[in-house]
């Protein structure tokens, strides 16, 4: 029993440092030398998706909103202590995905703790998105975020929230949230697909002003991420 016990211990207390630890990582970020990394999840879905677009939101953001993030494309998995070196981690593509017990329980650190996720639906995300979170946060439900929120007006303004990109379903874009004490850690772009708006001109051919759209959407989210 008491060795039962003292196992329990230094469990315990290394879960408050490494609580702790991650604390202090995200919260000694600054607007500066910074690397942002999309989520590696399980599933099935691609996650993968548009190799493109973060760079080039990278490659956006640091000639236009002076931040000085490193331009190379990064991922991490989710059970990795690793994400809290990241201020931001995205996520997108297509189709399920899942988190274990421990990928869980990271990502909830992570989020408690400082850091932001925004996912982009590439098309066919909802269902498995909404399930997944709900497995991080089942108190909290996605929220459409309010136009008024600081995250539509950061070095850029939009008035009607998330700009519409692509074309799915005929539905109108929506941004939705996840508050955790009032606080935004979670930002998903619903009938949007801002990603794919990223992603470099030949890809998808979209029209410059639509990809501008795009972007700056993109440049506010890391803005807010980085600031708030």
């Amino acid at each position: 029993m008491k060795i039962t016990s003292n196992l329990n211990s230094i469990l315990i207390t290394k879960h408050k440092l490494y609580y702790i630890f991650s604390i202090l990582i995200l919260n000694s970020f600054s607007l500066f030398s910074q690397q942002i990394a999309t989520l590696e999840y399980n599933g099935g879905g691609d996650w993968y998706a548009n190799p493109t677009a973060v760079p080039n939101l990278i490659s956006f953001c640091n000639k236009n909103i002076n931040t000085k993030i490193k331009e190379t494309s990064t991922s991490v998995k989710p059970n990795s202590i690793d994400i809290f070196t990241f201020p931001i981690l995205f996520i997108t593509g297509h189709g399920n995905i899942l988190f274990n017990d421990d990928e869980i329980e990271n990502l909830q650190n992570y989020l408690t703790s400082g850091g932001f996720i925004h996912i982009s639906d590439n098309y066919g995300m909802d269902k498995y998105i909404r399930a997944a979170f709900k497995n991080i946060f089942p108190e909290l439900e996605f929220m459409e975020v309010p136009y008024n929120h600081p995250i539509y007006h950061q070095t850029y303004h939009f008035e009607q929230g998330v700009p519409k990109i692509h074309e799915h379903d005929g539905k109108s874009a929506q941004g939705f949230g996840l508050f955790y004490k009032g606080k935004l850690v979670c930002f998903y772009d619903y009938e949007s697909d801002l990603s794919d708006g990223w992603e470099s001109q030949a890809v998808h051919n979209d029209p410059p002003e639509v990809r501008l759209k795009a972007l700056q959407m993109g440049a506010n989210i890391i803005q807010f991420a980085f600031t708030n």
